[in-house]
């Protein structure tokens, strides 16, 4: 089984999809807290840091194998408190990370909501080090597509990023930071790679439930 912790209930669909196309014979329990993230917003992701590690610890005790973190925002509290509860744990953003360091060292990272951009910069470095490869980090915040997203108006938000996407024409790779961003993905006309997070961060927590 495979546990998903997300900061929004719109995530839930969108993971149940990903297994019913791939791996339909994996279990999911998804746990949503929304405060999650207001709070992170508000005070820093290291203010969320032992109501984390307590969903991380229910998850496990539920018999979960690994445990996905859908959210970009909490993804190192989530990484870091897995090493206390001795549960593996997926930072749903990090394959995507690495796919953009992949691309070339000119990354421009989008976001809905500014406390993204530290952690998702933050990352996509650890990736460049990793890989032992020069990166060039920038960011936008798409006004408006939060906004956008909260009133579960996605096709808004989604149209918002890519029109953001759009203008990006001097980058290797364009990272959409949020989970939430990933429908604009189908819609951009840019030539520049457009990376999002659910289908490889899937994928990941899928392995991580599945190894011995």
């Amino acid at each position: 089984m495979l546990a998903l912790l997300h900061t929004s209930e719109l995530h839930v669909p969108v993971f149940d999809a990903l297994r019913d196309e791939t791996r339909p014979d994996l279990e999911l329990r998804h746990f949503v807290d929304e405060s999650l993230l207001s709070r992170a917003r508000t005070l820093g992701p290291e203010a969320v840091t032992d109501d984390v590690r307590a969903a991380l610890a229910e998850a496990a005790a539920t018999g979960a194998r690994a445990v996905l973190c859908t959210c970009s925002t909490i993804g190192a509290v989530a990484e870091a408190a897995a090493r206390e509860i001795g549960v593996r744990v997926v930072r749903g953003d990090r394959p995507m990370a690495a796919a953009a360091v992949a691309e070339g060292e000119r990354v421009v990272v989008l976001a809905t909501v500014e406390s993204t951009f530290g952690p998702t910069a933050d990352l996509i470095a650890q990736e460049a080090r990793r890989a032992g490869r020069p990166v060039t980090i920038r960011t936008r915040l798409v006004d408006g597509a939060w906004a956008r997203f909260e009133a579960g108006d996605t096709e808004g938000c989604a149209r918002l990023v890519a029109d953001a996407a759009d203008t990006v024409t001097d980058a290797d790779a364009i990272v959409l930071a949020q989970g939430s961003m990933a429908p604009a993905q189908h819609l951009v006309r840019t030539a520049v790679p457009v990376l999002s997070s659910p289908r490889p961060a899937f994928a990941a927590g899928a392995r991580a439930a599945s190894a011995d």
